[in-house]
């Protein structure tokens, strides 16, 4: 029963520090950097019809105005702030309190699915683009749903198997080059290890073809927990490499600040495959537990 116990407060701290980690990424992100909020904004498409009819504006003074850059700017800013309160959430919030810690990290997730629908969009609407994002703005939900009293194990390994595979085979499609392959995948690698462009290219395809099979593996039980490791090894491993492909000794602090929010919000893609080994591991530990206390009281007579 206490080694029970103690595996349940293992996954919940699990699951609580990786949303932790995609919230405060992104709020770094949106304190520090920049997000692609303008390509919606300045969107002439969409929003000339509402500025030039609505607000009795032509479309170049809205588009060139400091005023609206300063709105949009200080609209990511406000959505930083978000984040960084929905992460503090994250980390506090037990079935004690989760009336109130659930609003934040609510609207934290549906905040990182309408970042993912905007990164989409300037990807030229590429379906991998969202999909690949799916631990990041799935894990929120997950948090609130590990507490809800309806909650069942099957039910949240499918879950978190889904995430795994849609993040693993969407990035995989961008490393096979089904899309094009994005070129700061090829400076990382070639930064990293020192390959050439061709073989940079040849080791994405490989990779590529890898995260295919693992979106494959994790859902055949005998096979699922070493694709399972696998996925957590190259989860952190892609995490860390934006750090390591882009350091520079002679701009150590700035290399890292530049770069440690994208770190942030990537470790859950390592953090939830090892999230679902350790909900196995107490799956099966409570189903021998229950086998063997059945075949005592049979025994007993009991």
């Amino acid at each position: 029963m206490l080694l029970c116990a103690m595996k349940s407060k293992q996954i919940e701290l699990l699951l609580k520090i990786s949303v932790f980690l995609i919230f405060l990424g992104r709020s770094l992100q949106h304190l520090f950097w920049d997000a692609p909020y303008r390509t919606f904004f300045w969107d002439e498409s969409i929003l000339q019809p509402i500025v030039e009819g609505i607000f009795n504006t032509s479309w170049q003074d809205y588009a060139t105005s400091n005023k609206t850059d300063s709105a949009i700017q200080n609209g990511i800013k406000i959505n930083g702030l978000l984040y960084l309160i929905a992460a503090i959430s994250a980390l506090v919030i037990k079935k004690t309190n989760i009336k109130w810690f659930r609003i934040p990290i609510t609207l934290g997730g549906i905040s990182l699915v309408l970042l993912t629908l905007l990164m989409t969009k300037e990807k030229f609407y590429h379906f991998a683009q969202f999909f690949e994002h799916s631990i990041q703005f799935g894990l929120p939900f997950v948090l609130l749903y590990q507490y809800n009293k309806k909650s069942s194990t099957i039910r949240l390994i499918f879950i978190l198997n889904i995430l795994i595979a849609l993040t693993f085979f969407s990035h995989g499609l961008y490393a096979f080059g089904f899309y094009p392959v994005p070129g700061k995948f090829v400076d990382m690698v070639i930064q990293i290890f020192g390959f050439s462009e061709e073989t940079a290219i040849t080791f994405l395809y490989i990779a590529g073809i890898l995260d295919f099979i693992i979106a494959i593996l994790i859902f055949i039980p005998k096979l699922r927990v070493y694709a399972l490791w696998y996925a957590f090894l190259w989860g952190l491993l892609t995490a860390f490499a934006r750090i390591v492909a882009n350091f520079y000794w002679d701009f150590p602090i700035q290399s890292i600040h530049q770069n440690l929010y994208q770190v942030l919000y990537r470790i859950p893609h390592g953090l939830t495959p090892l999230l679902v080994i350790l909900i196995l591991k107490k799956y099966y530990y409570e189903i021998k537990k229950t086998a063997f206390s059945d075949g005592l009281l049979k025994k007993l007579k009991i």
